[in-house]
């Protein structure tokens, strides 16, 4: 029973001179992959993806690395709601935006992404990385919080809401769910830390 395993990217470098997409992940995240990689249960993975972002290939480099695989590849619409119209935001304001990009599925907020496109977008791209992997492997995807809580709002068959959104633990947060039938095989967000 082949697995796909979502991984969301953990503590980056946050520079608001530079866009957010080519944000890279900080010493401490990057020490978070590596001591992921050790971990037991991700030792099934054969196959790395991840988003064209900065902070999401560092993951999968660092990841596919520490399992002694070849390299791992980038699908470009696994990458975050594309929040370019502000680019970087204090956090406070951030926060208050993701509230409402969530709460507001259908609509732009501030000239983001609707986290309804976004939605579809992501569930394209994971169907892309499934068509693309060897159909046997056991797969990790390296990718971000909001639309790897929309994804898992899919998976789950609820509707969009930041209430299934990760734990607030700077990322590094992973779900799993079953190749063939796109089940969950378990509720909720997991720590890589864990």
């Amino acid at each position: 029973m082949p697995a796909v395993f979502f991984i969301t990217h953990p503590d980056v470098v946050i520079d608001a001179n530079i866009p957010v997409s080519d944000w890279p992940l900080s010493e401490h995240g990057r020490a978070r992959m590596r001591a992921l990689a050790r971990v037991g249960w991700i030792k099934v993975v054969h196959s790395v993806f991840a988003s064209s972002e900065r902070k999401a290939r560092d993951g999968a480099e660092i990841l596919a690395e520490g399992l002694g695989l070849p390299g791992y590849r980038v699908v470009d619409g696994l990458g975050e709601n594309d929040r370019s119209a502000t680019g970087y935001l204090p956090s406070e304001e951030f926060e208050a935006t993701v509230d409402a990009f969530f709460a507001q599925p259908e609509i732009s907020i501030r000239g983001w992404e609707t986290a309804s496109a976004a939605q579809a977008r992501i569930i394209r791209a994971v169907e892309e990385v499934l068509q693309r992997a060897p159909s046997g492997d056991d797969l990790a995807i390296v990718g971000h919080g909001g639309t790897g809580t929309l994804l898992y709002c899919h998976l789950a068959n609820l509707p969009i809401s930041r209430r299934h959104d990760q734990p607030a633990t700077n990322g590094g947060n992973w779900f799993v769910f079953d190749r063939a039938s796109r089940r969950l095989l378990h509720a909720g967000w997991r720590s890589i830390d864990a």
